[in-house]
């Protein structure tokens, strides 16, 4: 984690703190501070060397919260935040994990019955004392009971977009010593999958200890867990963070092993059966001339006994499954869906690729909870190379708090703004003072679906926008039943472009609705709406089994990050190997077509 990212996330927790305690503005300040910082591309502790002039002088980083970030690289704490952790001394992020409690629900709930952790908000609301406060009732105390389990589990496992940042750098740093050969992730991670338990990561070397004694020493490491002569394990970032050191000749059956998932692996395992062949993590080995006697003893032996035969492949991946007469299985697809059999039939998906986007079709500014301006949006698209990129505000309507979404004569107000914002990147541009600017610019409405189906922004305002993504923001707790007629009316209305994040959930804090997902992705695709897979971490929804099931029935789909903030947009990747686990190619995605292939769907 860099300065800039720990010194954002204290500024968070200040803001949780503040608002906890009833106070008022600041928390906002303090969160649009937070991503300024996380945003900016200097190091911070470089400004704070300078002086609280130097750090004040990042974008809506006022005199005072910039005193305390020079306290914090100056001291190692803020002296005001010390204070308001002792008088408020609650398990912040565990309690907020439940769908419904946010800072002002635990600074009252800590106030009236002395609540700082999920065993205790458990209890108080079994005990039915969670009603007897000010401000709430039987239905918010059956709420909170209700989501406790979700959260409870949810906290077992840690978001993919949380998880892989630390293990790209745990994969530089190991990739940077000199008895490293090979480095790679694997299990779960490695698969992309939207939620992980550990960090697992496989290194090819003839060295041992070495290694364990560097990788116990990585810098991110918050502590060792346990160190032996091939495995080791540390915790970094709250993530616990397993090594394993294998042979060069066994690497690539090892990184197949660690990698598919237990279906997947069994699959593949009884493949090199019926061929007469052995496959552990050691390597794929000829057993045809091995007897009975031989290989009974191999399945509780010791590691000499696992190699038993010849082996014939083992150094790669591409080595083990050429080896059982297969296509390399890209790791998102290891899940025994299929893949096996399309493998050995040469008939597997040339999966999309991140590189292949040519823009992003959902963006937000500070027109509505966006931390920058329409320009500096505009601006970071061009610095990707993209093609084309959409502004994208929030409407006004259901589930949209306090006064961030738009009206109609905001959109249409924000219209111009986009012009002029356009007109001023390409000037900067001109002038040498930013990125080259050659890339398009759609207005666009992130409108809302409410409980019924209907979207909630004027038609005639709909209809004079470039695009419209339609989402879900309430009533994300309705059946199955109603959630699917609601889904269908919405992606079938003649202005909906892009049914955006069509579930609603957000990992690890709530689940969102759950409608028949094969029934709106066939009435997607007879409308031609768009299936958007939303990058953030928090969300990655559509996920991947939906996404198989909108490509099956002909649905285009759309990665887009729902960025607020300019480094949002990299998130790209995580909505990228999310549709890849939904077997998406290249032609499948809305936003990998150029700009006239785009602008045709969205007149058609």
């Amino acid at each position: 984690m860099s300065r800039n990212d720990e010194v954002a996330a204290l500024l968070e927790e200040f803001a949780d703190l503040l608002e906890a305690t009833g106070v008022e503005y600041k928390p906002t300040a303090y969160r649009r501070a937070a991503e300024n910082v996380r945003e900016h591309a200097p190091p911070i502790e470089g400004l704070a060397s300078e002086g609280e002039d130097a750090v004040a002088e990042i974008d809506r980083v006022g005199d005072a919260i910039a005193s305390k970030i020079v306290e914090y690289i100056e001291t190692g704490e803020i002296e005001e935040l010390e204070a308001l952790r002792a008088d408020l001394p609650v398990d912040m992020a565990g309690l907020t994990a439940v769908e419904g409690v946010g800072p002002k629900t635990v600074g009252s709930l800590y106030e009236a019955l002395g609540v700082t952790t999920l065993d205790e908000l458990e209890a108080a609301a079994e005990a039915g004392e969670i009603q007897e406060v000010s401000g709430f009732g039987a239905k918010t105390e059956q709420n909170i009971l209700d989501n406790i389990p979700f959260a409870r589990e949810a906290r077992k496992r840690t978001r993919l977009g949380d998880a892989r940042p630390v293990a790209d750098e745990a994969l530089a740093y190991l990739g940077d010593l000199d008895a490293v050969e090979s480095v790679e992730v694997c299990g779960s991670i490695r698969r992309w999958m939207a939620t992980i338990g550990d960090i697992d990561l496989l290194v090819a070397s003839e060295a041992r200890e070495p290694i364990v004694e560097a990788f116990t020493e990585w810098p991110e490491a918050d502590e060792t867990i346990e160190a032996g002569t091939g495995k080791a394990s540390v915790r970094a970032s709250g993530t616990r963070v397993d090594l394993r050191i294998v042979d060069g000749e066994e690497f690539g059956a090892a990184l197949q092993y660690f990698t598919g998932s237990r279906a997947h692996n069994v699959a593949v395992r009884n493949r090199a059966i019926d061929r007469n062949l052995k496959l552990n993590e050691y390597g794929l080995f000829d057993v045809s001339d091995v007897d009975d006697a031989d290989t009974a003893a191999d399945d509780d032996a010791e590691v000499d006994s696992r190699r038993v035969g010849e082996r014939v492949a083992g150094a790669t991946e591409v080595g083990v499954y050429e080896a059982l007469d297969m296509a390399f299985v890209p790791p998102e697809l290891r899940e025994d869906a299929g893949e096996v059999e399309a493998a050995a039939a040469d008939e597997l998906p040339a999966l999309v690729e991140t590189a292949e986007l040519r823009g992003d079709l959902h963006t937000h500014t500070d027109w509505s909870d966006g931390g920058f301006t329409i320009a500096e949006m505009i601006d970071a698209a061009a610095e990707r190379g993209y093609d084309y990129h959409v502004v994208s505000d929030h409407a006004a309507g259901p589930g949209i708090f306090g006064n961030t979404g738009l009206d109609e004569a905001a959109i249409a107000e924000q219209s111009e703004a986009v012009a002029d914002a356009v007109s001023e990147v390409e000037g900067a541009a001109l002038a040498g003072e930013s990125a080259d600017a050659d890339v398009a610019v759609l207005h666009g409405i992130e409108a809302n679906i409410d409980a019924e189906g209907a979207i909630t922004t004027a038609d005639e305002t709909l209809a004079g926008l470039d695009i419209v993504i339609a989402s879900p923001h309430s009533a994300l707790d309705q059946d199955g039943e109603a959630a699917t007629e609601r889904l269908i009316r919405a992606v079938e209305h003649p202005h909906v472009d892009v049914l955006g994040h069509p579930t609603g959930r957000l990992i690890n804090r709530r689940p969102g609705i759950t409608p028949d997902i094969e029934a709106v992705v066939a009435a997607a695709a007879d409308a031609g709406t768009a299936i958007e897979v939303n990058a953030n971490p928090a969300r990655l929804d559509a996920d991947g089994d939906a996404v198989r099931a909108a490509v099956d029935a002909g649905a285009a789909i759309a990665v887009n990050t729902d960025a607020h903030t300019p480094r949002e947009l990299d998130n790209a990747r995580y909505g990228v190997h999310t549709a890849r686990r939904g077997w998406a190619e290249t032609a499948d995605v809305l936003n990998a077509r150029s700009l006239d292939d785009l602008r045709i769907f969205l007149d058609d």
